[in-house]
């Protein structure tokens, strides 16, 4: 299997390669690989209401892009915006399930946000998790039960700083099978 990690918009290049790398470590038979071209935000995106935006809007712009991405099999979109679906006041990222297309916002993963005193390490590990966690969404998992899995739905910051980095032995092996499908 083949990531593409595409930025949409003005994120920084430390914090994607430090993703990558991850990435890498994470899913060990796998090969990542940083796009050249980056998106611009979709100006439709934004919610002027909420001042924030739409994941939908910005998701459906990595899928039409990972449609037309020759020789990748997963684009991971990221993004460093606010970002929110209907219904609920924000989003961490959003994926297609099963699908091709996943988006992570950094915007609310750093301490700052809540207040806190800036940790590189404490961001560079919430945003690992959850590109995992919406790649994870992309191989067909869904929200698992258990607290410490990466697949576990992250309703606050409490619930991502909670959860690791990788997968339950459940979620694991079901991964397992759609990467080496994918070969």
């Amino acid at each position: 299997m083949k990531i593409g990690i595409l930025r949409i918009g003005q994120v920084d290049s430390y914090i994607v390669n430090r993703i990558h790398e991850n990435l890498q470590m994470i899913f060990p038979n796998t090969k990542c690989a940083l796009i050249e071209e980056m998106l611009p935000i979709p100006e439709i995106a934004f919610e002027i209401a909420r001042e924030q935006y739409r994941s939908d809007v910005i998701l459906a712009k990595v899928q039409s892009f990972a449609a037309k991405e020759k020789g990748v099999d997963r684009v991971l979109g990221i993004v460093d915006l606010d970002l929110f679906v209907p219904n609920l006041n924000f989003v961490f990222g959003e994926a297609e399930c099963p699908g091709r297309a996943a988006l992570i916002s950094l915007w609310r993963l750093r301490p700052e946000f809540y207040g806190k005193r800036a940790n590189m390490e404490v961001f560079l590990e919430r945003s690992t998790k959850e590109a995992v966690h919406e790649l994870g969404h992309t191989l067909g998992l869904t929200h698992c039960t258990n607290v410490f899995c990466v697949m576990f739905f992250s309703n606050s910051i409490f619930d991502s700083d909670r959860k690791r980095s990788f997968f339950c032995n459940k979620c694991y092996l079901e991964a397992e099978v759609v990467i080496n499908d994918l070969g």
